[in-house]
């Protein structure tokens, strides 16, 4: 609740005050592009007209360049995060830098790494899940749409083997590289590597391909219905939560490394930390990073 009211603080606030909090989150600069650390909650962009990260773009560059100093610099969200991910959000500072990591991300050149804490642990440990995704409208009492599997293959009638299936006109290809990092209380922190950009392609993947959702992924933890997400009471035990408060509990799903192909002979490669409630959970369900479990 207290993440909810500072995410809701930070878009209520003046633009400013906003820009400020990003100019002391920037984890990386140079002639090109800038990298900041996204806080939870707040929209990349937002067409509703509240305050998002694009909004205070020119205010964040002028503060970069000293608001005395004359520029045209200006800032532009390259990829973007959703709105209750945190991490590594990469912005460029020309058109043509822009247009240059749009065409590296193409050819695959981008690499972006997430961490996320799931509810269950992922059988096998790593892996790649490639199925595409299609927009699918749920209905009954709460009608909505999610994103959803559009499988090429299923089981044939016997179940001793698969059949390829023609793919739906509307379904978009996607793969996700896994693997599991630790596993504890029936809990894993989960290493993801997106090979392609569709949306809530890693939380869809992990909820409905490998039935592990993100902790605090209220959307894709129950397909027929729009509820909390419910989760075991050993769990519940170890985060010291009641059920009835789950709704507040935030997505656990950050963006933790950005690679890109710098200008000179070396890459770009940062390294973005955890939010506070993100260790503190790791550190409730004693799910260790792979550097503190060789201590």
């Amino acid at each position: 609740m207290e993440l909810k009211r500072f995410s809701q603080q930070l878009q209520n606030v003046h633009p400013n005050v906003l820009a400020k909090h990003l100019r002391r989150s920037v984890l990386y600069q140079d002639k090109d592009v800038v990298i900041i650390n996204k806080p939870y909650g707040v929209p990349v962009r937002d067409d509703s007209g509240a305050t998002s990260i694009s909004s205070v773009l020119p205010v964040l560059s002028k503060l970069m360049d000293g608001v005395k100093v004359k520029s045209d610099s200006q800032l532009l969200p390259c990829l973007s995060l959703d709105k209750e991910t945190t991490g590594a959000l990469l912005l460029a500072r020309t058109e043509e830098a822009l247009e240059k990591i749009l065409n590296q991300h193409r050819n695959n050149q981008v690499r972006r790494t997430y961490w996320v804490i799931t509810v269950g642990v992922p059988v096998p440990s790593e892996g790649l899940i490639d199925i595409p995704i299609i927009e699918r409208e749920v209905t009954g009492p709460q009608p909505h749409f999610k994103m959803a599997l559009s499988p090429l293959f299923r089981m044939n009638d016997t179940g001793d083997s698969v059949i390829k299936v023609r793919a739906h006109r509307q379904a978009q290809s996607a793969a996700t590289k896994y693997r599991v990092l630790d596993s504890s209380s029936g809990c894993s922190l989960v290493e993801l590597q997106p090979l392609s950009g569709v949306k809530h392609q890693m939380r869809v993947h992990l909820a409905f391909a490998l039935a592990c959702p993100i902790l605090g992924d209220h959307k894709y933890s129950h397909w027929s219905k729009l509820a909390p997400q419910k989760l075991p009471e050993r769990v519940l035990g170890r985060l010291g939560l009641e059920q009835s408060k789950i709704r507040y509990l935030p997505l656990h799903l950050h963006a933790r490394q950005l690679t890109l192909p710098g200008t000179s002979q070396n890459d770009i490669n940062v390294s973005s930390p955890l939010p506070k409630y993100f260790s503190q959970t790791l550190s409730q369900l004693h799910l260790k990073f792979p550097d503190e479990k060789e201590e």
